[in-house]
Formats: structure tokens, C-alpha cells, sequence
């Protein structure tokens, strides 16, 4: 992120203020145009709303509807602490046997994760037939943050039957759950996986730094080795703003 605001003032110079085209909507274009073109860069924060209404001789509802624009089609995000920044870069994820480290790395973009939990409890019904264990059974569960490039994306939720009692935090802040997989030899094969959405709940609002009660894509999956042993059921939640799911349909 920039260290000082952006702003490009040669875009606001020749503003129409008696035609028929709306302030904010002059406002607003001009800025979509600047971050698709890459004037204003991935990350860059704007001034706040006042200075940049002091700027181009706007009211401050004017500038914060055209702002709001933006936010609502992707491309800003409002952050505490920080203000209004251009979102990273959407991550679009295939729907494929491949984990959110990888897509982001194979995407260009510098995954980092946040090991919040590595706990050994036993196992409910829901997690244990996920598993395929007794109800009670001690299970590894893992909680990360995954940020991109910074920016926190999504919260990581996995359950290990018993052999992977040994895995540590430190294991998983330096590499993705299937990359440790597969260096024991385990190959995930098959997958049964869920896409929905809900809205936050717990601490993942402050963890993702979006508004509390925001609504969140969700991901549910448990996946098997080529014996059809369950080897992990993940429950992970994404930000929208910054995440979508891509899969293709073909007609039967």
C-alpha cells in the first residue's frame, strides 16, 4: 500500500457541473477508468472522503456516493484504520482439488498465512462421520488466516483424522495443508465440496477487517485419498469483494 494517498487531480479538472451527467457518476467513472488503466495501482489509498471533496468543490454526500460505487462494484474496499483502498486483484478460484495457497500463487498474487488454532479435541457427529471415526475420537483441527498480498481473504477451518496429530504451526505457516500432504505421500483424489454463503459471525469480521454481520462465500469440502479414506473436511469462508468461485457446465 502506498504510504501516501493517490490521487490524479488532472482527471477532475474539466468536470461538468450544469450538464446532465451527475457529479458523483463523472466522479466515479473517472476513478474506475484510473484503476483499470493502473494510474491509480492495486493497493493505492485514496485521501478521505472531506479532502477529497475539499479538493474538487463537491459536497461531501457527492463524493461519498461515488466512492460507495465503486465499493459496491469490487474495486474499493473501506478499511479500519487505513480508509479506502483499491482491492488487490479479485481472486477468481477454480472449482478444482487444488488449495487456496496454490490458486494464489499460481495467480501471481503472495500467499501468506496466520495460524490462529492447532487443537487436538474429539470429534462431533457432524465431524466424525465427515471423517469416517467414532464420535469423540481426538481430531487435529487447524484455524489460518489466508492473506493475499497482504490483504486478509479468507479463514481456514480443517479437521485431520488421528495420524495427523503431529502436524504444528509452524508446519502450516510455511506451507499449504496438501502441499504437507502430499510430502507424507498422501494424494488427494476426490472431493465432495459445498459453495454457499452466509454472514459473518464470531471474530471473522475483524479477522477479514470487513464490517461485522458482512455477508461471506463459503466453501465446504471433504476430500479423499485414492483409497477413499477421509483425509481432511475443510470449512472455509472467503471475502466477496476479493473472491469468486469459476466452474464450467456442460449440457448432458
Amino acid at each position: 500500500m502506498s504510504a501516501e494517498p493517490v490521487w490524479p487531480e488532472e482527471l477532475f479538472v474539466d468536470l461538468d457541473r450544469n450538464g446532465p451527467v451527475p457529479l458523483y457518476y463523472q466522479v466515479s467513472s473517472r476513478l474506475e477508468e484510473a484503476i483499470r488503466s493502473g494510474r491509480i495501482p492495486a493497493g493505492a489509498r485514496l485521501e478521505n472522503e472531506i479532502s477529497i471533496g475539499e479538493r474538487l468543490g463537491l459536497s461531501r454526500p457527492t463524493v461519498r456516493r461515488a466512492i460507495q460505487e465503486l465499493v459496491d462494484k469490487g474495486m474499493l474496499v473501506r478499511r479500519r484504520g487505513i480508509g479506502t483502498q483499491v482491492v488487490q486483484g479479485r481472486v477468481s478460484r477454480p472449482v478444482e482439488l487444488t488449495s487456496l495457497n496454490e490458486d494464489l500463487s499460481r495467480t501471481g498474487h503472495a500467499p501468506t498465512t496466520e495460524v490462529l488454532e492447532v487443537v487436538r479435541e474429539p470429534a462431533s457427529d457432524e465431524i466424525a462421520a465427515q471423517l469416517g471415526v467414532e464420535p469423540g475420537t481426538e481430531v487435529t483441527r487447524i484455524r489460518r488466516l489466508r492473506r493475499a498480498d497482504g490483504t486478509p481473504m479468507a479463514v481456514l477451518v480443517n479437521y485431520l483424522p488421528p495420524e495427523f496429530a503431529d502436524l504444528t504451526a509452524e508446519q502450516l505457516s510455511e506451507r499449504g495443508l496438501y502441499e504437507i500432504l502430499r510430502a507424507r505421500g498422501i494424494a488427494i483424489r476426490i472431493a465432495n465440496q459445498t459453495i454457499g454463503a452466509r454472514r459473518t459471525h464470531g471474530d471473522e469480521a475483524e479477522l477479514l477487517d470487513i464490517a461485522k454481520g458482512s455477508p461471506l462465500l463459503t466453501m465446504d469440502r471433504v476430500a479423499f485419498d485414492h483409497s477413499g479414506r477421509a483425509i481432511e473436511a475443510g470449512h472455509h469462508c472467503y471475502r466477496p469483494d476479493l473472491y469468486s468461485f469459476e466452474t464450467t457446465v456442460v449440457a448432458r
